[in-house]
């Protein structure tokens, strides 16, 4: 989140806007410097995030003033600083250059997650296996459709696919959905359409109601090892994160059209317990420390990319409170030319409000079903 602060903090800068505050976390500052510019840098007390304080932005909302308060302002900033301060103020930024700077802090996220994929595909390099077909699942969605031994996919709904990881990822977020898929086969393209089948993540796990598609095919364990140079790598890393800003669109979408319950949406402690699994998991293997410690460090780097490729996606929902719902707000007032009004915002603000409590409340239900929580506490009580 601190990148992504820094992103609207980086281009309300080369924008000229003055900045009061950037703080790393919430709550009681605890620790302050001010620098040549008169901005205050802060630690805070609650390690979640941080924000931007741009100069007269009093709103605790981050509604956008209405017309009246603009102009209370201008008669402000004008009589005590002088009518060349008033354009260094946010809210008097031309619209184009307010909409670029909140959309900065979203793209500052995509933008770390490109650079520390980049990072790895180009240290560590990568492992794939390819997307060919080596057997089929009797009764299975494959053969279903008409898949032979020997096929290599190509594409699965107009996605290409790269090697069999992408074709897991891509069948597994279409299960009961009839799924176009353009196969090599012997050097001729063939369309075929399967419908993979819905079956448990984990049927031994703490929530076996978790599902995924599955395809019924398996593929020979033929891993091909490639490195890449740095702009490879950056190609890579762009690649990656574009898959996953995909993965998350695709499931999304499937929630709003019915097709899935949202039980994957996951929170802090869903988080917090794959970290705390991923060293666990580090700690057990049997290898020499530092072989440990670089794939302790690959993992952290991977999820953090994913992490803040998740943040980038949420701040862009169109919902007041995020940047999402600012740029929605200066997309009308660009087409309408005129600024939403304060009583719009307000009603906006409190059902914002109501929906990011109510996803928050359903992603920690989710996660405490999903790491058995629930379960435990069944098995308690009963």
């Amino acid at each position: 989140m601190t990148f992504h602060e820094l992103g609207h903090y980086w281009l309300a800068r080369l924008f000229g806007t003055r900045i009061e505050r950037f703080s790393v976390g919430f709550g009681k500052i605890l620790l302050r410097r001010k620098d040549k510019r008169g901005t205050e840098w802060c630690i805070s007390a609650l390690p979640l995030g941080g924000y931007v304080k741009f100069a007269g932005d009093e709103n605790v909302t981050s509604m956008m003033p209405s017309i009246a308060e603009l102009e209370a302002s201008r008669e402000s900033i004008t009589r005590k600083e002088g009518a060349d301060a008033v354009k260094e103020y946010f809210h008097f930024k031309p619209l184009w250059q307010r909409f670029l700077i909140v959309l900065a802090g979203p793209v500052a996220n995509f933008v770390l997650a490109i650079l520390v994929f980049a990072l790895l595909f180009a240290t560590f390099g990568d492992r794939t296996t390819p997307a060919t077909i080596a057997k089929l699942e009797p009764g299975g969605a494959a053969e279903a459709a008409g898949f032979l031994v020997g096929d290599t996919i190509l594409s699965i709904d107009g996605k290409k696919v790269h090697d069999f990881a992408d074709m897991a990822v891509l069948v597994s977020l279409r299960p009961d959905t009839p799924t176009r898929f353009v196969v090599d086969r012997q050097g001729s393209r063939v369309d075929l359409v399967a419908t993979p089948r819905r079956v448990p993540m984990d049927d031994k796990g703490p929530n076996p109601n978790l599902t995924k598609g599955q395809l019924g095919v398996e593929t020979e364990r033929r891993d091909v090892f490639v490195r890449y140079n740095p702009i490879e790598a950056l190609i890579k890393g762009n690649d990656e994160t574009w898959k996953a800003l995909d993965t998350n669109l695709t499931y999304v979408g499937r929630i709003f059209s019915g097709k899935e319950n949202g039980n994957q949406i996951g929170g802090i402690v869903g988080m917090t317990k794959a970290t705390g699994d991923i060293t666990a998991a580090a700690t057990q293997v049997q290898a020499p420390w530092w072989f440990t410690a670089l794939s302790l460090l690959y993992t952290y780097l991977t999820l953090m990319a994913y992490i803040s490729i998740a943040v980038g996606f949420l701040n862009l929902l169109p919902i007041p409170m995020l940047d999402g719902g600012h740029l929605a707000f200066y997309a009308w007032q660009g087409v309408t030319r005129k600024p939403v009004s304060p009583e719009i915002q307000n009603a906006a603000f409190r059902i914002a409000v109501v929906l990011v409590l109510g996803l928050m409340t359903f992603a920690l239900w989710n996660d405490l079903n999903n790491t058995g929580f629930v379960k435990f506490l069944g098995g308690l009580f009963s």
